[in-house]
Order: C-alpha cells, then sequence, then structure tokens
C-alpha cells in the first residue's frame, strides 16, 4: 500500500503520510516481500534506508515499465512471489524492460515537444491546453511524456499514440498529465458531454487521466478540451509557481540535516522542503549531456549543484530554488543543491 500510494502520486493527506510512513518503516527493518526486496537491488538501492523517492522513482518505474512495454502481469508476480529465485529474475527483467522504456521515452519526448512547441509562435503563451499525436508514438509511454510536456510548458497535456490491439488500429489512445487548478477526470466529462460520441472510453482523477478516441475525432477532442481549458484556467493558475521556505541559514548546511529529512514522508501534497535565495555561480558543465553540474558559493561557502534536465547555463549571479541532497566523493559525503527553478 506504500509503495502504490507514492507510485500513483496520490495526495499525501494525514492518513495516506500514515500509511507510507509504516511502509518504510517495515522495509527499512528488512520486514518486506522478497519481489520488494530484490527490485532494491535491482534498482541499486538500498532498503535499508529507503524513502520515498525510492518508492517513485525506482521501485515503482520498474514495476510500471512491464505493463507499459511488456505484461503488467510481471510486475505484479514480482511483488506476490514468495520464491527468491524467481523474484530476482522477475526484478532483473522488470529493470531490463524499464531501462528499454528510458530509451523510447528519450526519444519520443523530444518529438513530442517539438509538436507541442510548434502550436504557438515563440514568445508567446503556450495554449490552454495541450495536445500531442504522432502515427510512430509508442502507447505504452504517453503518460510519462505527457508529464514532460506539463513539466515544461505548464499546461495540462493529452500525448496520443495509435492503439495497437487487433481491429482498433483506427483508435487512439490517450494519456493526460495537469496542472493545479484544473481537475482532469472532470475535463473529460464535460467534452464527453458536449461532444457525444469522441470519448470511446475515459477515466482518472485530478491530475492524471487516459482516455480513448478515433482518430478521426482528434481534432474536435483538442478543440474542446482547449475550450474547456479557457473557461476554467485563468492567468494566475496557468502562471508558474513554486513555493519555498525561503533562505538556508548555513549552519543547515550539513548531510546530518539531509539524512534527517530524506527519512521523512514526501509526496504529492507534503513535498520536501524546497529553499531559495541568491548564490554565485563559480563553474558550470553539461553531465551526461543533458544535466547541469555546478559549483556554487552559498553564504561564502562552496557547495555543488546539479539541475537534472537541464542544459541551459546559468549567469554568474542568480537567484535559487534548491532541495537538500548528498552525493560521495573519494569516501566523503557532501552536501549537494538539487535546482529546482532559477531567476536571474
Amino acid at each position: 500500500m506504500a509503495l502504490g500510494t507514492v507510485a500513483d502520486v496520490v495526495k499525501l493527506d494525514a492518513n495516506n503520510r500514515r500509511l507510507v510512513a509504516q511502509g518504510l518503516k517495515r522495509i527499512r527493518s528488512g520486514v518486506l516481500p522478497i519481489g520488494v526486496a530484490r527490485l532494491f537491488v535491482a534498482a541499486g538501492r538500498n532498503a535499508s534506508i529507503a524513502t520515498t523517492f525510492d518508492f517513485g522513482f525506482a521501485l515503482g518505474p520498474r514495476i510500471n515499465a512491464a505493463g507499459r512495454l511488456a505484461d503488467m502481469t510481471l510486475g505484479i508476480e514480482c511483488l506476490l512471489t514468495e520464491d527468491a529465485a524467481r523474484a530476482d529474475e522477475l526484478a532483473r527483467t522488470l529493470d531490463a524492460i524499464n531501462r528499454e522504456r528510458r530509451v523510447i521515452e528519450s526519444d519520443m519526448r523530444e518529438q513530442a515537444l517539438d509538436i507541442a512547441e510548434s502550436l504557438f509562435e515563440a514568445g508567446q503563451d503556450a495554449p490552454p491546453a495541450i495536445c500531442v499525436f504522432d502515427p510512430d508514438f509508442h502507447e505504452g509511454v504517453v503518460g510519462i511524456v505527457a508529464s514532460r510536456i506539463k513539466d515544461k510548458l505548464h499546461r495540462p497535456s493529452f500525448v496520443f499514440a495509435a492503439s495497437k490491439a487487433p481491429g482498433k488500429e483506427h483508435e487512439l489512445k490517450g494519456s493526460g498529465r495537469s496542472i493545479p487548478g484544473f481537475h482532469l477526470r472532470d475535463a473529460l466529462d464535460l467534452v464527453a458531454k458536449r461532444h457525444p460520441g469522441v470519448l470511446l472510453r475515459f477515466g482518472g482523477h485530478a491530475m492524471a487521466a487516459g482516455c480513448t478516441i478515433a482518430e478521426e475525432h482528434f481534432d474536435t477532442f483538442e478543440a474542446g478540451l482547449s475550450q474547456v481549458a479557457k473557461e476554467w484556467l485563468d492567468a494566475a493558475t496557468l502562471t508558474r509557481r513554486l513555493e519555498t521556505d525561503g533562505p538556508l541559514k548555513p549552519e543547515y548546511r550539513r548531510v546530518e540535516l539531509v539524512d534527517a529529512l530524506h527519512k521523512e514522508v514526501w509526496g504529492q501534497g507534503f513535498p520536501a522542503p524546497t529553499f531559495s535565495e541568491e548564490v554565485d555561480v563559480i563553474s558550470q558543465r553539461l553531465v551526461g549531456e543533458k544535466h547541469l553540474s555546478l559549483k556554487l558559493k552559498h553564504q561564502g561557502q562552496p557547495v555543488d549543484a546539479i539541475w537534472f534536465g537541464h542544459t541551459e547555463p546559468l549567469s554568474a549571479k542568480v537567484v535559487l530554488a534548491f532541495r537538500l541532497d548528498a552525493d560521495e566523493w573519494q569516501g566523503q559525503r557532501r552536501v549537494r543543491f538539487l535546482i529546482e527553478a532559477a531567476q536571474g
């Protein structure tokens, strides 16, 4: 339950936080199904210091990858089996499928973003809702790619792929992700009422939803969703905002605080502390061709930082929003900033 709550991005209200906290407590103490234990190993994570990050970004994607590209029962069996050898085999299989998913997603993400950005002129605001389709898209990763578009453009986003089901090649399967203030499932319900017959099937919740439409109705769906977005979203909602906890006092920039924060339960509706303040950028370089690695001066002291998925260089003096992390170099653990946003 704890794993599913975090992996499915369920809001962490009081009860769900208690549930996840108890799940983490059991896992850290070694009380966990053999399949979950093997997934930790396959993902290169340490179950004895498990965090909600492990649920959402290490185990969850590997379990879901089977349903996206192969057979979802592989993930289910891995969670349920009591046979250690079979659990190890399934965990390694799921890890291999997840690596394949990453390759497919990377190629498709760039193509989908190009299509999305072609919907508006440079310098203009993006439309209130984004719908993207290409015949070559893989239906197994449309939700992940929709999330990437939503993150970049801050708009409710749907990505569609042609169905692979026999006899349903004319249908498009779409998955959407939303922004705060726009209930995606309710929006689909309104589109269905206004355009009977366009939505063959749909379901979901406020932040994520899926639907099936006939390919010939893609333009109608796109126009219908955009109309709902125009009616429901105002300028304030369409403006990206990041709430922070303000500056980080230098005495709190230590590994012990990082470890303490990692032990807590963070997630949807209960984010980890994020700090913001002006820093000096001493040096910066790309790593892995898609991440920006930096050396900063924070409160007069050097600190490393990384901005995952960001490649544009920063100015010499910049206001950063960041979370705390730690990395290890030559046996020494040091605080590292995980950058969320920059201004200036």
